[in-house]
């Protein structure tokens, strides 16, 4: 499958960021590296330095499966859930399980971009913070992401029922169903679903033992867990590690 080397930074406040990441294949490798990315809720802005395009990547619903070739580089922003699509200009349902290139989105914007960060590159500097620089300037223009979406969030989370959520919010289960697409391109009980293996994936992740994990999320057992996992991620929990999977 080829070898990676992963980095991820801190994102600067107010920006709607998750964090920045950058990700290399070495030029000597044999072959490609394929990434497994599995749903987390989240949008990213991505450069790669073979095509030197910008890409979207949607809120994924299940795994995605990513080529980088020898030598190659990739560069990204990651959005917190719920914050990209005033930034992008487009509602998260619009974007969902696709690659889109920014292009069809920001226009001659994201020509300019790409120019830039072929430049940053090219100069031995961070593409990753020029995609941040970006960013700032969209958010100054862009109106306001909705402000129920870091608490649509969290009501999934602690109330466990749509319509437990939805009176917290004092919404009808159709204005949130709507709000939620619109925010993090799914429906509220496929966000909760996904919310849910996230928090999973963290603590197994920390060493935490699968039927702990399975209790501490709220799955039935540690067999429902199972099984969630192979549906949202294709693969085991066991076989996902390190933040980049």
């Amino acid at each position: 499958m080829g070898r990676t080397h992963y980095r991820e930074h801190p994102a600067p406040p107010g920006l709607g960021l998750a964090c920045l990441w950058s990700q290399s294949v070495p030029g000597d490798a044999t072959d490609s590296y394929v990434q497994r990315v599995v749903p987390d809720a989240c949008i990213d802005l991505i450069w790669s330095d073979w095509d030197g395009e910008v890409h979207v990547a949607g809120p994924d619903t299940g795994p995605f499966l990513a080529g980088i070739p020898p030598g190659g580089r990739l560069a990204g922003v990651r959005f917190l859930p719920g914050l990209a699509a005033t930034v992008l200009g487009a509602p998260a349902d619009a974007l969902t399980d696709g690659r889109v290139p920014l292009r069809a989105l920001w226009g001659g914007a994201a020509l300019a971009l790409a120019a830039a960060l072929a430049d940053t590159a090219a100069a031995g500097r961070d593409p990753a913070a020029t995609l941040t620089r970006a960013v700032a300037a969209r958010w100054r223009t862009a109106g306001p992401a909705d402000p129920a979406a870091p608490a649509l969030a969290s009501a999934l989370i602690e109330d466990g029922s749509v319509r437990a959520a939805a009176l917290r919010l004092g919404l009808s289960e159709r204005q949130l169903r709507r709000r939620s697409l619109a925010a993090f391109g799914y429906g509220p009980k496929t966000l909760q679903r996904i919310l849910r293996f996230q928090r999973a994936l963290a603590l197994a992740r920390a060493g935490t033992p699968a039927a702990d994990v399975a209790y501490a999320t709220g799955y039935a057992d540690q067999a429902h867990l199972a099984h969630e996992v192979r549906e949202l991620a294709g693969v085991p929990l066991t076989e996902l590690h390190g933040p980049a999977a």
